[in-house]
């Protein structure tokens, strides 16, 4: 199975690299800050909003701000653990047998992020969350995929993950997050803007997967960032970027 993208724009953030412009910097030796408490700053959302936000939401908003999509546009929003560290702090008050908070309690689901968006920006496009485990951004990608093909639209794609608590760290192993990335993803040969880059994703068989090179979240943001062309495996998928054809204006 061979899937291709135009994206049409871009946004990530990271404790490390919060702009566009930093992400120009990166470079491999760099190791994400994963017990950094720092959080975007969100200033096109007022602050009576933005304060109650998880740092998660906040980091998908920010992600999905900067990709600038229409004011219309469907979105697919993709988090792994989605707010595990609200719902962690609901289940000890439990315990506690202390009163749950109304505002925590409705922001402690898996599609917090994307109901917000809808808030924050006056979209009410239909919007898809996805969780999938360690394939969690690949899926995201196949559904925008499907969505394209059914209306060829642009789609915004947000993907983000905060790391675990330290009670569960037992059972997962990441070592880039906290990080968001946006695409603004249309088919290939839009037709609807230039393109700032063409993505390909191939599906892995095993015997594949071992000969590919395996790239991270941030050598991918790089790419894209560099308008440079990469290639390798991610999320079980082997990813290829691309830079679009000059027009030919014979």
């Amino acid at each position: 199975m061979q899937l291709v993208f135009d994206i049409l724009s871009w946004g990530a953030w990271s404790v490390d690299f919060q702009d566009k412009e930093s992400w120009l910097n990166w470079d491999n030796s760099v190791t994400a800050s994963s017990d950094n408490k720092a959080s975007p700053a969100l200033a096109h959302v007022p602050a009576m909003q933005r304060r109650r936000f998880s740092r998660l939401t906040k980091m998908m908003l920010t992600a999905a701000h900067d990709c600038q999509p229409a004011s219309s546009c469907r979105s697919v929003f993709a988090s792994r653990h989605g707010e595990l560290t609200r719902t962690l702090g609901l289940l000890q008050d439990i315990v506690s047998k202390e009163a749950l908070s109304p505002l925590a309690f409705s922001q402690s689901v898996h599609n917090t992020a994307s109901g917000i968006y809808g808030m924050v920006s006056g979209n009410t496009a239909a919007s898809t969350s996805i969780a999938a485990g360690e394939e969690t951004l690949s899926q995201a990608v196949i559904e925008t995929y499907a969505q394209l093909v059914d209306n060829p639209e642009p789609v915004l794609l947000v993907f983000g993950d905060d790391p675990v608590p330290p009670v569960y760290n037992q059972y997962t192993q990441e070592f880039e997050l906290p990080l968001a990335l946006g695409l603004y993803l249309a088919p290939e040969n839009n037709g609807h803007q230039s393109a700032i880059a063409q993505l390909t994703l191939t599906s892995c068989s095993d015997a594949m997967a071992t000969t590919k090179a395996a790239l991270s979240f941030a050598e991918l943001i790089n790419a894209i960032a560099c308008q440079k062309s990469l290639s390798g495996q991610l999320c079980h998928w082997h990813w290829q970027l691309t830079q679009p054809l000059e027009p030919d204006l014979r």
